[in-house]
């Protein structure tokens, strides 16, 4: 024992131990105060302490309802509010809608970019999926960060590779990077270092006697080739220097002599490859000064020139006796200046006249004329995607008539017989040319390379059937996708390659209205880009920027600017 009594004997005024009670009359009616105890303790409520419960709910019910009626109101205001807002911004919300194809691509290009797969042609390297990235959402910040990256690893691409003694790889690199970065000064370090690495291992005395030979042969230009290679190698070399400077006094008189000719595209030849080679030449804006004047006295004889051209297209005087035709008028003003990019649109406008008037000839079942008129077109726009179709679908007629069966009198029936069928090798023949075709031309190999390019594919396609409407659709389709690759290019900042572009679409729609516009746009990057390297310092690559500015803009008055620049060196 402990000595401790049980709290129970201190009687009713102990602490009483709490008891769960009669758990076996739970469902019993409750008890009376009179009724059978059920061993819990009885609790009482003192009267005065009683309070109706009905009145103090009220007024609380009341003074809730008092405090949010005004909820009800602004709720409703917010709801319309955010309505509005929705309607009004629906087309900036739709855009915050994640875009599935771009961000796999994106995704796509991120992964390859990790796993060092650069570049390519298969359509899984980083930049060709960036690229088509760009291609759905021009403005895309991911996409255009990630070509920059892809140019920032091919800079990488390239140190390891001269570090490994491998120049052709890191020529290769750092020619992606040029295309990819626009230039730069890793760029610039890394063509230096590749130029210095094969001048290495040139013997520099046996390629100043090859440019000396070439000087005695009347080949200034090989010559100072020659001699910058010799430069590259041993930048102090003399012998170079000098014969570089012989070699701008023999294209210097080569200009003045075409110039006084009147030979403007010899001319024009002869002075831009003195300044690629000799940028600081002494009179090289001299010779750019009697270009630029003997040109302003071939305008005026131009201009009607191109003026009659283009009377005579609306007249319908395309072709023929006397020298008032479209045909004649802009062959002349070709002759004033072969590169004149106007002349060269109305004799491709001259050609596609044609092209329509042999399409009418065929309708009309004198396929000799038409044939005659697509011959006439073939010697303006050789390779016109129209023209093209065109000939295909001659060939298809011509075809078709001979196969015709012939009436009693030996003659084939005047109403058109339905197109020969192809075998079913024919079939699939077309169907996996036109395949390749369509990828091809998704990749921009548009006129190369040869027998691989679209325009080859399609032309073959239509070799096996001439009324195949998915090779001529194909076909026509070219010009629109060259120039939306065109435009492309351009906001990359490639502008070799927007080039090319342009030079296909002359090749395929000589003629089509906006080609001029496209053309002064790439003049006016390349002027850009002068500019900026001329800023860094980079006087050679300024130089061949704005020579390429000035073959596709010659009136431009930016390019004196650039070359005044140029002249007193940044």
């Amino acid at each position: 024992m402990n000595g401790r009594k049980d709290q129970h004997e201190h009687g009713p005024h102990g602490r009483t131990e709490p008891t769960l009670g009669d758990i076996d009359h739970l469902d019993a009616p409750a008890p009376s105060s009179s009724g059978p105890d059920d061993g819990l303790p009885k609790v009482t409520l003192d009267p005065e302490r009683r309070r109706p419960l009905g009145s103090s709910a009220s007024r609380t019910s009341r003074t809730s309802s008092g405090k949010r009626g005004w909820l009800w109101p602004l709720l409703l205001l917010v709801v319309i509010g955010l309505g509005v807002t929705f309607w009004l911004q629906q087309d900036r919300l739709r855009g915050l809608i994640p875009n599935t194809e771009l961000n796999d691509v994106l995704g796509r290009a991120e992964q390859s970019l990790q796993d060092g797969r650069l570049d390519g042609t298969d359509g899984s390297s980083a930049r060709e999926l960036f690229e088509a990235a760009r291609a759905l959402e021009p403005d895309n910040d991911r996409a255009r960060d990630g070509l920059r990256k892809v140019g920032l690893a091919e800079v990488a691409r390239a140190d390891a590779a001269l570090n490994a003694g491998q120049v052709d790889q890191a020529e290769q690199a750092t020619n992606s990077a040029r295309e990819l970065l626009g230039g730069g000064s890793d760029v610039d370090r890394l063509t230096q270092a590749i130029a210095k690495a094969r001048g290495a291992s040139v013997e520099t005395g046996a390629l100043v006697d090859q440019a000396q030979q070439a000087m005695t042969d009347g080949k200034p230009e090989e010559a100072g080739n020659l001699y910058k290679r010799v430069l590259a190698a041993d930048p102090g070399n003399a012998v170079a220097q000098h014969g570089l400077d012989k070699v701008g006094d023999a294209l210097a008189v080569q200009a003045r002599k075409a110039i006084e000719s009147g030979d403007r595209a010899a001319a024009s030849t002869s002075v831009d490859r003195l300044g690629a080679l000799l940028p600081n030449y002494g009179e090289l804006p001299s010779l750019r000064a009697a270009l630029v004047q003997d040109q302003k006295a071939d305008n005026g004889e131009l201009a009607d020139a191109l003026k009659q051209g283009q009377e005579a297209l609306r007249a319908g005087h395309i072709t023929g006796a006397g020298d008032d035709t479209a045909l004649a008028r802009f062959k002349v003003a070709l002759a004033i200046d072969h590169d004149n990019a106007d002349a060269k649109a109305g004799l491709g406008q001259v050609a596609q006249a044609l092209i329509v008037q042999a399409s009418a000839a065929m309708d009309s079942g004198d396929n000799a004329q038409a044939s005659k008129l697509l011959d006439q077109a073939a010697e303006l726009a050789p390779k016109s995607a129209e023209l093209l179709a065109a000939r295909a679908h001659l060939a298809d007629s011509a075809k078709r008539a001979n196969t015709a069966p012939r009436n009693v009198s030996g003659e084939a029936p005047v109403a058109e017989e339905a197109p020969a069928a192809i075998t079913p090798q024919q079939s699939a023949d077309l169907a996996r040319m036109i395949q390749r075709a369509d990828a091809a031309a998704r990749h921009g190999d548009i006129m190369l390379p040869p027998g691989e390019s679209a325009y080859d594919l399609y032309r073959g396609a239509l070799a096996i059937d001439g009324n195949s409407e998915a090779a001529r659709r194909g076909l026509q389709a070219l010009p629109g996708l060259v120039t939306s690759q065109f435009n492309q290019a351009l906001a990359n900042g490639n502008l070799a390659q927007a080039g090319e572009r342009l030079s296909d679409l002359g090749d395929l729609a000589p003629g089509e209205a906006g080609q001029a516009e496209l053309r002064q746009r790439l003049a006016g990057a390349w002027m850009d880009q002068a500019e900026q390297q001329l800023a860094r310092g980079d006087r050679a690559n300024a130089t061949q920027a704005l020579n390429r500015a000035r073959k596709l803009a010659p009136d431009n008055p930016r390019l004196s600017v650039i070359a005044a620049h140029l002249q007193a060196g940044g």
